[in-house]
């Protein structure tokens, strides 16, 4: 009989215990043990270089020397209090320096219940019940969220697809759903719709860039019709510029999320905006019809707060994010390299800071072009990467600080045995 691995007898546990063997996120097939710098280990000691870094938060890389001595510092002092705390305070003070948008904030335990809480304040203080979102974009997984996230059938816009079981049809009926990069396609909903709160959008959107003009053309249509603009900028924050998408593309929304980054790996989040919106977070201005009730037991952890204070610190300084897109950079490189001499159609669809390569001919603008011509060599080239010891997800690859010379070599070395095994299909 053989024996079982470490890694088999933990996924063994897992099918026993979890549904679908896993916590929903990833690849259920790997167990991580532990991560050092840009490196992850499985439970068998199976070493790889971290592309995924927790699906971004780890932007320094892992345990992060600054960030594990802050950590450390305050653990004795107390793990939590649904109190105000002078960290969470600092950090609330940091995020309103950087983010253009932002005169206050309020915190919330991850990006999801952030944007919930965002779309929720929109319709508090317009008065209106309407969102306009974009098929394909992620926003967590509120019911509004999970509405034409992935839908497999392509329907008629503004019609609204759940992906998710257990959604009413009332949401559906509060939700107007748009493609991606096609400021026409907005104006004509919002002439025809003039009960919409807000826009919510991604700057980003998962790895689509917005086309030039794009954000500022939303930024003026919502300003017309006097619409709240939402960026959810749980991944882009503090990842495409210190001052996220607002930043890098100069545009100012109305509201914002933050997540990821500004929790340096524990879990922590944020919505701000101006503070005549974020007011009717306070029942003692708005009063009790207009106030937006929030809270939440681990908001404004001090534990997360002292991790994303100090990522925060790390990335103000010189060449923080020059190096980050060079990294990108060689990273994109190698691989256009690779395939090219192989005579692969592809495109490399994404920021420098986020990633990933779509193999089509086709440009990537929205979400049903945004897509591979045959998925079956998306597969192999991700699996032979996971063989070379890269570890990332499918359909994204996150760059991070702690990237050395060393391993954007051996990912050279992968990316190349990855090309030849899609050739020798």
């Amino acid at each position: 009989m053989q024996k079982l691995t470490t890694q088999t007898s933990w996924i063994a546990r897992a099918q026993t215990v979890l549904p679908a063997a896993g916590f929903g996120n990833f690849d259920p097939g790997i167990i991580i043990s532990h991560g050092q710098g840009s490196h992850v280990w499985d439970e068998d000691g199976n070493e790889f270089i971290d592309y995924l870094i927790g699906s971004g938060p780890m932007l320094l890389g892992h345990g992060h020397p600054e960030v594990m001595e802050a950590v450390l510092e305050q653990l004795p002092k107390g793990m939590t209090f649904f109190a105000n705390n002078a960290k969470g305070i600092e950090l609330a003070e940091a995020i309103v320096d950087a983010v253009p948008c932002c005169e206050q904030v309020r915190f919330v335990a991850s990006g999801g219940e952030a944007d919930m809480y965002a779309i929720r304040l929109a319709r508090a203080y317009t008065g209106r019940d309407k969102i306009l979102k974009f098929e394909g974009g992620y926003h967590g997984m509120s019911a509004e969220a999970q509405m034409s996230l992935a839908p497999a059938a392509q329907v008629n816009f503004p019609q609204a697809v759940p992906d998710s079981a257990g959604i009413p049809q009332g949401v559906a009926d509060q939700m107007l759903i748009a493609p991606y990069n096609d400021l026409t396609a907005v104006e004509n909903l919002l002439a025809e719709h003039t009960d919409v709160a807000a826009i919510i959008v991604e700057p980003l959107q998962r790895i689509i860039p917005a086309q030039p003009g794009y954000l500022q053309g939303l930024r003026d249509l919502c300003t017309k019709h006097h619409v709240l603009l939402i960026f959810d900028e749980i991944v882009t924050g503090f990842r495409l510029a210190y001052g996220g998408a607002q930043e890098r593309y100069g545009v100012v929304p109305d509201i914002c999320t933050l997540g990821k980054i500004i929790g340096g790996g524990f879990p922590l989040a944020a919505l701000g905006a101006s503070s005549d919106i974020m007011a009717h977070f306070d029942k003692s201005i708005v009063g009790s019809d207009k106030w937006l009730m929030q809270l939440g037991t681990l908001s404004g952890n001090p534990v997360a707060s002292a991790a994303g204070l100090k990522t925060m610190e790390v990335l103000r300084r010189d060449g923080a994010y020059d190096q980050l897109r060079a990294t990108g950079k060689a990273l994109q490189d190698m691989q256009i390299k690779s395939l090219n001499d192989a005579g692969i159609a592809h495109q490399i669809c994404g920021d420098e800071t986020l990633f990933d390569v779509f193999f089509t001919n086709s440009q990537c603008r929205d979400y049903r072009s945004a897509r591979h011509d045959n998925p079956k060599i998306n597969e192999i080239y991700n699996t032979a990467l996971r063989k070379k010891g890269i570890f990332k997800s499918p359909g994204k690859l996150y760059p991070s600080l702690a990237i050395t010379q060393e391993d954007l070599d051996k990912t050279r070395d992968a990316v190349q045995a990855a090309v030849t095994s899609i050739a020798a299909c």
